[in-house]
């Protein structure tokens, strides 16, 4: 676990992220968890726990620096990337973490629990079926769908204030080119996760008429 701390710490510095202790012993805390329902629940590929400091931790905490507002919802959020990572770093912000899977929600739940994250909210449904009082000040999604099914699937969720955050791998052409026409991209971002090979976008999406 000193290994993994080292890592953590090497690319959140990398990342321009001072990484407090506290918050430092909840991401590794969140990692065993992750790493021993994994085991049973197959909640990611991705086997090695030191790989997982990358591909999960960091690459989730890449884009904290676009996390801005009070309520946040990540869609499709399967074992918590990047949603469980954005509410221990951002404890004064909300965060509503969806997926339709039973089996990862029990271990959202189990993880809040643990981890006494109490502005984390779990939703075990589809997308469509959640309903909300007021619109989240930011969507997230983390390989969930394509662009046009992710902004589809949520804009109910969203007004024009709110900011749709994808993140992908590849530059996505083509899934720009079919976003449904009242969205747009705001901005993107390249983004240099240490230790992940290959590329990585956060595209910053949003809502130019309400219908």
């Amino acid at each position: 676990m000193a290994d993994h701390a080292a890592q953590l710490a090497s690319g959140a510095s990398q990342l321009g992220i001072d990484l407090q202790p506290q918050q430092s012993d909840k991401l590794l805390a969140y990692l065993g968890l992750l790493n021993k329902w994994n085991k049973a629940y197959n909640l990611t590929a991705v086997r090695d726990p030191d790989e997982m400091v990358s591909r999960h931790l960091l690459d989730s905490l890449s884009i904290l620096p676009f996390v801005q507002g009070e309520t946040w919802l990540d869609v499709g959020s399967g074992g918590g990337m990047p949603g469980v990572i954005l509410a221990i770093m951002c404890p004064d912000q909300h965060f509503s973490l969806l997926d339709s899977n039973g089996k990862k929600t029990r271990f959202l739940t189990q993880v809040k629990l643990e981890l006494g994250l109490d502005n984390l909210q779990v939703f075990n449904c589809r997308v469509e079926a959640l309903e909300v009082d007021k619109p989240f000040t930011g969507i997230t999604s983390r390989a969930f769908s394509a662009l046009g099914d992710f902004v589809d699937k949520t804009r109910q969720l969203g007004n024009a204030e709110t900011r749709w955050l994808a993140m992908k791998g590849v530059y996505p052409e083509d899934e720009l080119a079919a976003m449904p026409v009242d969205f747009t991209l705001e901005r993107s971002a390249e983004l240099s996760v240490p230790g992940c090979v290959g590329h990585r976008h956060l595209l910053i999406l949003r809502r130019t008429d309400q219908g």
